[in-house]
Protein backbone atom coordinates (compact mmCIF):
# COMPACT_ATOMS: atom_id res chain seq x y z
CA UNK A 1 0.00 0.00 0.00
CA UNK A 2 1.09 3.69 -0.83
CA UNK A 3 1.50 5.71 2.48
CA UNK A 4 1.43 9.98 2.04
CA UNK A 5 2.90 11.71 4.40
CA UNK A 6 2.85 15.38 5.35
CA UNK A 7 6.16 17.19 6.77
CA UNK A 8 6.68 20.54 7.77
CA UNK A 9 10.36 21.17 7.82
CA UNK A 10 12.84 24.11 8.44
CA UNK A 11 13.45 25.83 5.20
CA UNK A 12 17.25 25.40 5.13
CA UNK A 13 19.86 24.14 3.21
CA UNK A 14 20.55 20.28 3.27
CA UNK A 15 17.12 19.07 4.91
CA UNK A 16 15.94 17.11 1.50
CA UNK A 17 19.48 15.54 1.82
CA UNK A 18 18.88 14.43 5.85
CA UNK A 19 15.72 13.24 5.07
CA UNK A 20 16.46 11.45 1.76
CA UNK A 21 18.97 9.84 3.50
CA UNK A 22 17.35 8.51 6.34
CA UNK A 23 15.60 6.91 3.92
CA UNK A 24 18.28 5.52 2.05
CA UNK A 25 19.75 4.06 5.13
CA UNK A 26 16.83 1.93 5.85
CA UNK A 27 16.24 0.78 3.00
CA UNK A 28 13.11 2.51 2.24
CA UNK A 29 12.25 3.85 -1.07
CA UNK A 30 10.69 6.87 -1.95
CA UNK A 31 7.50 6.84 -3.96
CA UNK A 32 7.41 10.49 -4.81
CA UNK A 33 8.93 13.22 -2.99
CA UNK A 34 7.77 17.24 -3.58
CA UNK A 35 8.79 20.08 -1.43
CA UNK A 36 7.99 23.95 -2.01
CA UNK A 37 7.96 26.74 0.57
CA UNK A 38 4.56 27.27 2.57
CA UNK A 39 2.69 30.62 3.43
CA UNK A 40 5.59 31.44 5.73
CA UNK A 41 9.46 31.45 3.90
CA UNK A 42 10.81 29.88 7.21
CA UNK A 43 9.01 26.70 6.40
CA UNK A 44 8.83 24.26 3.42
CA UNK A 45 6.61 21.45 3.47
CA UNK A 46 6.94 18.29 1.95
CA UNK A 47 4.82 15.63 0.66
CA UNK A 48 6.58 12.23 0.62
CA UNK A 49 4.50 9.12 -0.95
CA UNK A 50 5.88 5.68 0.17
CA UNK A 51 5.24 2.18 -0.85
CA UNK A 52 5.46 -0.39 2.20
CA UNK A 53 3.44 -1.50 4.96
CA UNK A 54 1.83 0.53 8.41
CA UNK A 55 4.95 -0.44 10.61
CA UNK A 56 7.36 0.85 7.73
CA UNK A 57 5.19 4.40 7.75
CA UNK A 58 5.16 4.10 11.44
CA UNK A 59 8.82 3.69 12.00
CA UNK A 60 9.72 6.30 9.02
CA UNK A 61 7.21 8.81 10.91
CA UNK A 62 9.13 8.31 14.57
CA UNK A 63 12.67 8.65 12.78
CA UNK A 64 11.30 11.82 11.18
CA UNK A 65 10.22 13.03 14.03
CA UNK A 66 13.76 12.70 15.68
CA UNK A 67 15.87 15.20 12.74
CA UNK A 68 15.93 18.52 14.14
CA UNK A 69 15.15 20.22 11.44
CA UNK A 70 11.67 18.43 11.00
CA UNK A 71 8.81 20.55 12.79
CA UNK A 72 5.38 18.34 12.14
CA UNK A 73 4.72 14.76 10.33
CA UNK A 74 1.02 13.84 9.52
CA UNK A 75 0.28 10.45 7.89
CA UNK A 76 -2.51 12.15 5.73
CA UNK A 77 -3.22 8.44 3.83
CA UNK A 78 -6.32 7.85 5.66
CA UNK A 79 -6.95 11.63 6.77
CA UNK A 80 -9.43 13.44 4.32
CA UNK A 81 -7.51 15.53 2.48
CA UNK A 82 -7.20 17.43 -1.57
CA UNK A 83 -4.55 15.98 -3.57
CA UNK A 84 -3.12 16.75 -7.06
CA UNK A 85 -0.15 16.01 -9.34
CA UNK A 86 0.87 17.76 -12.18
CA UNK A 87 1.91 16.27 -15.51
CA UNK A 88 3.72 17.65 -18.90
CA UNK A 89 3.80 15.05 -21.75
CA UNK A 90 5.20 15.38 -25.39
CA UNK A 91 4.05 13.50 -27.75
CA UNK A 92 4.09 13.34 -31.45
CA UNK A 93 1.51 15.42 -33.51
CA UNK A 94 1.24 17.10 -36.90
CA UNK A 95 -1.74 18.41 -38.93
CA UNK A 96 -3.54 14.90 -38.88
CA UNK A 97 -4.21 14.15 -35.49
CA UNK A 98 -3.95 17.20 -33.63
CA UNK A 99 -7.88 17.79 -33.33
CA UNK A 100 -7.94 14.21 -32.12
CA UNK A 101 -5.41 15.22 -29.41
CA UNK A 102 -6.94 18.50 -28.49
CA UNK A 103 -9.95 16.57 -28.23
CA UNK A 104 -8.72 13.93 -26.04
CA UNK A 105 -7.13 16.94 -23.82
CA UNK A 106 -10.78 18.43 -22.97
CA UNK A 107 -11.72 14.62 -21.63
CA UNK A 108 -9.27 14.85 -18.89
CA UNK A 109 -9.37 19.22 -18.79
CA UNK A 110 -6.15 19.26 -20.17
CA UNK A 111 -4.65 21.97 -21.92
CA UNK A 112 -1.74 22.44 -25.18
CA UNK A 113 1.70 24.80 -23.23
CA UNK A 114 3.75 24.27 -26.51
CA UNK A 115 3.36 23.58 -30.34
CA UNK A 116 5.80 22.94 -32.94
CA UNK A 117 6.01 20.59 -36.06
CA UNK A 118 5.92 17.17 -34.95
CA UNK A 119 5.39 17.18 -31.15
CA UNK A 120 3.11 19.01 -28.36
CA UNK A 121 3.49 19.45 -25.02
CA UNK A 122 0.16 18.89 -23.21
CA UNK A 123 -0.17 19.34 -18.90
CA UNK A 124 -3.06 18.28 -16.69
CA UNK A 125 -3.64 18.07 -13.59
CA UNK A 126 -5.06 15.50 -11.02
CA UNK A 127 -4.78 12.16 -8.90
CA UNK A 128 -2.53 9.78 -9.88
CA UNK A 129 -5.33 7.49 -10.99
CA UNK A 130 -6.40 10.49 -13.67
CA UNK A 131 -2.51 10.85 -14.72
CA UNK A 132 -1.88 7.19 -15.52
CA UNK A 133 -5.49 7.50 -17.34
CA UNK A 134 -4.00 10.22 -19.74
CA UNK A 135 -0.03 8.90 -20.23
CA UNK A 136 -2.23 5.42 -21.47
CA UNK A 137 -4.64 7.45 -23.88
CA UNK A 138 -2.07 9.58 -25.53
CA UNK A 139 0.40 6.22 -25.73
CA UNK A 140 -1.36 5.70 -29.33
CA UNK A 141 0.01 8.61 -30.71
CA UNK A 142 3.37 8.49 -29.51
CA UNK A 143 4.79 9.50 -26.41
CA UNK A 144 8.17 11.39 -26.56
CA UNK A 145 8.98 12.06 -23.03
CA UNK A 146 7.01 12.41 -20.08
CA UNK A 147 7.79 14.50 -16.56
CA UNK A 148 5.47 13.92 -13.04
CA UNK A 149 5.56 16.12 -10.38
CA UNK A 150 4.53 13.53 -7.68
CA UNK A 151 1.72 13.97 -5.43
CA UNK A 152 1.09 17.17 -3.14
CA UNK A 153 -1.59 17.17 -0.72
CA UNK A 154 -3.24 19.23 1.96
CA UNK A 155 -5.89 17.75 4.74
CA UNK A 156 -9.19 19.09 4.11
CA UNK A 157 -11.09 21.18 7.07
CA UNK A 158 -10.01 20.62 10.78
CA UNK A 159 -7.91 17.04 10.13
CA UNK A 160 -9.64 14.87 11.72
CA UNK A 161 -11.33 11.39 10.45
CA UNK A 162 -14.71 11.17 9.22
Amino acid sequence: MKYTLSVLVENRPGVLTRIAGLFARRGYNIDSLTVGRTEDERYSRMTIVVDGGQDIVEQVAKQLHKLIDVIKVNDITEVPHVERELVFIQVKSDSNNRGEIMDLLKIFRGRVVDLSKNSMIVETTGDCGKIDAIINALSPYGIKEVVRTGKIGLIRGDGRKN
